[in-house]
């Protein structure tokens, strides 16, 4: 084989298994496909984030409030229940956990995002190291 014909085979090669590998990934990932998340539009999710503050601002723990798409302009119908624990204060600061089960076309998950806030501030969902 020619060093011209060689180099050729290693690039073909070299390409067929980095397009085997992308795929692999992308198929390995593809459960996500069918989650409430991948149904969400842009207003979905503002007006949950706005549900989700406002939990936060009115809600006990242990009490619930309930979210839908509802008038948003998206053909799937999701829904979430948003359920805020773990209050804890530390001088002016106040931390607090939300348990978020978001539903949609019979899937449901699970997220549990903590916020913070400084006084009456907005709160500010923190990073989990």
């Amino acid at each position: 084989m020619s060093m011209r014909t060689r180099a050729a085979f290693q690039l073909s090669l070299g390409g067929l298994l980095l397009a085997s590998a992308v795929g692999a990934n992308a198929a390995n990932l593809g459960f996500l496909n069918d989650t409430p998340i991948a149904y969400m539009k842009q207003a979905d999710n503002d007006s949950l984030r706005a549900a989700a503050f406002d939990t936060l601002d009115k809600k006990q723990d242990g009490e619930s409030a309930t979210w839908n798409n509802d008038g948003l302009r998206n053909s799937t119908k999701i829904e979430a229940q948003l359920t805020p624990d773990a209050t804890s204060k530390t001088g002016d600061r106040t931390c607090r956990s939300l348990h978020v089960v978001l539903s949609a076309k019979g899937q449901s998950m699970n997220l549990n995002p903590q916020f913070c806030r400084q006084g009456t501030g907005n709160w500010v969902m923190q990073k989990k190291h």
